[in-house]
């Protein structure tokens, strides 16, 4: 937090953000990094609900024969778990390294080869709380940084796109 308050007091003071060398990021012409941190991330979305195979089980009735009993409130708790499982929520938690551009936030999360691009030009807001921040897009799932850089890194985004944090 205190390196976040001490960007903003530079920024607020005429200062700017310094670019950095960053190898292995693939960029565009003119996309300059500015800083390159680990943190936890997650998205936050929906999902559709999968629903359960009915429970009950096979019984063998003296005048019915062999019959289907099903379990009725077995089947309700499981809808209504699979139904609380799909509601928007944070989800794909994981820790990834971010790049922050000049034209975005670049994730590549621990494990995988491949950048994520999230582009500052499809950002539609950024919320910071201790120590996280949510940048929310228009095309797209809200993206979660927390950890202790991500009060520094809202900061500077907030900056690229001309507002304050």
């Amino acid at each position: 937090m205190q390196a976040a308050s001490t960007l903003a007091l530079h920024l607020q003071n005429g200062g700017d953000l310094a670019p950095m060398r960053v190898d292995d990021l693939p960029r565009a012409d003119g996309e300059i990094a500015l800083a390159d941190v680990t943190c936890s991330v997650a998205r936050f979305y929906g999902t559709d609900i999968v629903e359960p195979r009915p429970a009950g089980y096979f019984e063998n009735h003296p005048a019915f024969g062999r019959r289907w009993v099903p379990n009725r409130r077995l089947d309700a708790r499981r809808l209504r778990e699979a139904e609380a499982r799909s509601v928007p929520q944070w989800r794909d938690h994981t820790t990834a390294r971010v790049v922050l551009t000049s034209a975005g936030v670049r994730l590549k999360p621990f494990g995988s080869p491949a950048w994520l691009p999230f582009d500052h030009a499809l950002l539609s807001g950024v919320t910071t709380g201790l120590p996280e921040v949510v940048l929310s897009y228009t095309v797209c799932a809200p993206l979660l940084l927390a950890g202790p850089p991500a009060p520094w890194l809202g900061v500077a985004i907030a900056h690229l796109r001309g507002t304050t944090a």
